[in-house]
């Protein structure tokens, strides 16, 4: 029988269950991944936070895990906060934007410059 063992098992150098919590979202053939995950939040809190949700929700906790995990290693201080911040800053200068358009639509509008028929 040949049976891989997921990332999480062969880090922790364990035996893999067939039904391991860790074995779909965590694959032997990324063990950065895990690697990743584990050290900042361990595998015993990992594996917990997986159990605490709906199966077919685990593989976003999984993404965000790593995700999270993989920014807090490559910047420990802000770690994913700054592409948050980003984020937030761009909608806000979309919105801006949108807002601007809109007001320059509804001008025309006014001005009987364009009508909308549909």
């Amino acid at each position: 029988m040949t049976y891989n063992r997921c990332a999480a098992c062969k880090q922790l150098r364990r035996k893999c269950p067939s039904d391991c919590i860790f074995l779909p979202y965590f694959p032997s053939n990324n063990p950065q991944r895990f690697s990743y995950v584990h050290r900042i939040y361990g595998a015993s809190n990992v594996g917990k936070m997986l159990q605490q949700v709906e199966e077919h929700e685990r593989r976003d906790v999984a993404n965000s895990l790593y995700y999270e995990a993989y920014w807090r290693i490559k910047d420990p201080i802000y770690g994913c906060v700054w592409i948050i911040t980003a984020l937030h800053e761009e909608i806000y200068h979309v919105q801006s934007q949108l807002a601007i358009l809109q007001a320059q639509i509804d001008l025309l509008y006014q001005n009987g410059i364009y009508t909308f028929d549909p």
